[in-house]
């Protein structure tokens, strides 16, 4: 993923400075918010990324949308503006989820399937989770119809793929090999 590390230091610093001002929750709040919202939006994402946009635009339109965020993410905002780098947003309140998770002793299971996870297979995968890692965790269910079905299972740096396009292509490279 472009920009990937560059979002991981911007969530690093800022889940540094929400927890010396003891406001990391509430700036958890805000990123959940801004994930959420740029998700859904199709219109806030091609913003987001646009160049032809200016930044000036991009800067009051975000303040706009989310008028009840923390300082602290107000900062982020003009920090992100001011390097012209909008669109690792989106990252950024991501990895800052994550981390503030990681930091709190939590983890989250990503979990890709080709279809919405249903209550029991939820409740399986987590017990695989606490029986791999001895860790409570959150999941996160990712819907990718392109690995056909099974499911690709990603905790912190542990991804375990039993997606049938995964083996699939195992089964193709054993034949081109032979």
């Amino acid at each position: 993923m472009a920009g990937e590390r560059a979002a991981i230091r911007y969530a690093k610093a800022v889940l540094s400075l929400a927890t010396d001002q003891n406001t990391a929750d509430v700036v958890n709040n805000d990123m959940q918010l801004i994930n959420n919202t740029v998700a859904q939006s199709k219109d806030l994402k091609d913003m987001l990324y646009s160049p032809v946009i200016g930044s000036s635009v991009k800067k009051s339109a975000l303040l706009e949308i989310f008028k009840e965020i923390n300082p602290v993410t107000v900062n982020l905002i003009d920090t992100l503006v001011a390097n012209k780098r909008t669109d690792l947003l989106p990252q950024v309140a991501s990895k800052f989820i994550t981390l503030l998770e990681a930091q709190k002793g939590n983890q989250i299971a990503t979990v890709t399937t080709a279809v919405p996870l249903t209550d029991a297979l939820e409740t399986k995968v987590l017990a695989k989770v606490k029986e791999l890692t001895g860790k409570e965790a959150a999941i996160k269910n990712i819907v990718d119809e392109s690995i056909l079905g099974g499911f690709i299972l990603r905790v912190g740096d542990t991804q375990y793929n039993a997606s049938i396009a995964n083996q699939l292509s195992k089964l193709k490279r054993e034949f081109t090999v032979n």
